[in-house]
């Protein structure tokens, strides 16, 4: 069993590597994130009001959130929780920890078994790449832009909120085409 998990890691880790060779291919500008995080001030529940559809994501069918709670080391607890097809919620915990400075909008991600953090690709980036100044509205990516969130603290926005979130995630080269928006129960 061992051998197999293994496997399937490394064939991750190749996929990943495959993903940043091509995102650093010179066809688009580098991604910015935001200028700097009040770590604490993010700390809390975001809501998905949109997606770029995933293969870790597939079994949700909606209602998806994420919680975040600061840890006594200093990293981040994450909770994702989704509702899948039958009626159950799924629920997913990782670590997430801080790249860089104290007010770094960089962090990296992982919901891999413990034993395995010391790997460098056990983690994933999750960079915040905008953000309104009251923390109610985000977007989170990575630097290939693979992977695109729109989060919010509620679990609707209001359509012009995300309407001018949209057109500043198109001028940062997403197509954004391609989100999906997320079901929430009424």
């Amino acid at each position: 069993m061992h051998t197999r998990l293994i496997a399937i890691f490394i064939c991750l880790c190749s996929i990943n590597a495959l993903a940043i060779d091509t995102a650093t291919d010179g066809t688009k500008e580098a991604l910015t994130t935001i200028a700097a995080l009040d770590v604490p001030r993010y700390m809390g529940v975001w809501y998905e009001i949109a997606k770029y559809p995933n293969w870790f994501q597939r079994k949700c069918t909606g209602n998806t959130k994420a919680e975040y709670s600061l840890k006594s080391d200093g990293k981040v607890q994450v909770v994702n929780r989704c509702r899948m097809e039958n009626g159950e919620m799924n629920e997913a915990i990782g670590s997430a920890r801080q790249v860089g400075a104290p007010t770094s909008p960089r962090l990296e991600v992982r919901f891999a078994p413990a034993w395995l953090s010391f790997i460098p690709a056990a983690w994933g980036d999750y960079w915040i790449i905008d953000l309104d100044e009251g923390y109610q509205l985000a977007a989170v990516s990575e630097p290939s832009r693979q992977y695109l969130w729109v989060l919010s603290r509620t679990p609707r926005v209001n359509r012009a909120s995300y309407e001018s979130l949209v057109g500043r995630l198109a001028k940062k080269g997403y197509d954004v085409r391609n989100l999906e928006l997320t079901k929430q129960d009424d």
